[in-house]
Parts: C-alpha cells; sequence; structure tokens
C-alpha cells in the first residue's frame, strides 16, 4: 500500500538516485523540497536544467567549464610542461585546495575497473596521449586514488607513456598529518617508507 502521492514516490526514487543517497535520505530531501515554497522549488528544477545545458568538458583538460576552456587552462601563469592526472573533476578542487600545485590537470572521467565495466576506451586516456603528443611536457604526476582500480589506471597509463620520454611521477601516500602510527595499516606505512625524503 502506497503511503505518499505518485508524484512525491517518483522525486523520493530520483533523489535516490543520488550517490550515497539511501531511502530515508531521499524521501527527507522530497519532504523538504515539498516543503519550499513553488518558486525555490522552480528555481531548483531550473538550476538542475542549466547545468546539464551548460556544463560541458573543456576540451584541452577534460574538466567540467561552462566557457570555452576551463579557468585553469585559459589561466596563462599555469605550468602547462607538468599534467597532474585525476580520476574525476571534484579531484582537481581537492588538489586545488592544497594551493601547492600550479601545473595543469587531465581529467579521465573514471578508472579502469572491470567489475563497473570501465575499460581504457572508457575513460580519457586518448586525450592525455594527445596533449604529450603535442610536446612541450616534461612530467605527468599520476593522481589516481590509492587503490586497486586507481593503482591499475596509473600502471595501465605510465606504460603508454614510457616510450613518450615524459617524466612520470605517482603521488606520495602516507600517514595522514595529525594521525598516529599505531592506528596506521600496513600498505599505508609502506607507502609511507617509500615515499619518504631527506629533512
Amino acid at each position: 500500500m502506497k503511503h505518499y502521492p505518485n508524484a512525491m514516490e517518483r522525486l523520493t526514487e530520483q533523489f535516490a538516485k543520488l550517490p550515497g543517497i539511501g531511502a530515508k535520505t531521499a524521501q527527507r530531501l522530497a519532504f523538504f523540497i515539498l516543503g519550499r515554497s513553488e518558486e525555490d522549488a522552480m528555481a531548483f528544477a531550473q538550476a538542475i536544467i542549466d547545468a546539464k545545458k551548460t556544463v560541458k568538458t573543456c576540451p584541452v583538460c577534460q574538466n567540467l567549464t561552462d566557457a570555452e576552456l576551463c579557468p585553469l587552462c585559459a589561466d596563462q601563469q599555469r605550468d602547462r610542461g607538468v599534467i597532474c592526472v585525476v580520476a574525476e573533476p571534484k579531484d582537481v578542487l581537492a588538489m586545488e585546495r592544497a594551493r601547492e600545485y600550479n601545473g595543469v590537470y587531465h581529467v579521465l572521467h573514471g578508472v579502469i575497473s572491470p567489475l563497473n565495466h570501465m575499460g581504457p576506451n572508457d575513460i580519457r586516456v586518448r586525450e592525455l596521449l594527445g596533449r604529450i603528443q603535442q610536446g612541450g611536457v616534461r612530467e605527468v604526476i599520476m593522481a589516481t586514488n590509492p587503490d586497486t582500480e586507481g593503482e591499475a589506471t596509473a600502471m595501465y597509463i605510465s606504460r603508454l607513456l614510457k616510450p613518450m620520454e615524459v617524466k612520470v611521477t605517482r603521488l606520495a601516500y602516507g600517514i595522514p598529518a595529525g594521525s598516529q602510527l599505531e592506528y596506521a595499516d600496513e600498505i599505508t606505512l609502506l607507502r609511507a617508507l617509500e615515499g619518504r625524503r631527506e629533512l
């Protein structure tokens, strides 16, 4: 037996399709939207429609943009000789928060994941190779996640880049700032040892 009108059920189902949103949260979001004024609800719906219509991928780095180039590719102060390869657009924001990196990016829009039916042709590897073939790239930093899929993707791309005589590096992973050694797992400690540097 249905407890709510069909339109409410459909709204809840749509919210439940969002990542990290379970049935109860989807229902709370549906109630929230229904509690807003019609103006607010229309503005919310219009923002989704506008984003779908105007946001596209940057032809250079594949990041999201609503202009000809994304702001990072348009910035002439950035070092185009260093490309940081990330899996998703949100990873660009994470890297930029550090305010230490001044190169450019390449967004793959996924990682190689046979379980999720994602192969090398399903991510933006071809576009990366094209950028490097144009010349001027000194280093490619692989900044995919340190999980199985991220590591496999980094290794695959590094093998493709080997004949191109470009330096390929991997982000160092280790013990997070503010944590304690006793809580670190073996893989984290191994990465911390491998990524150690002279003081």
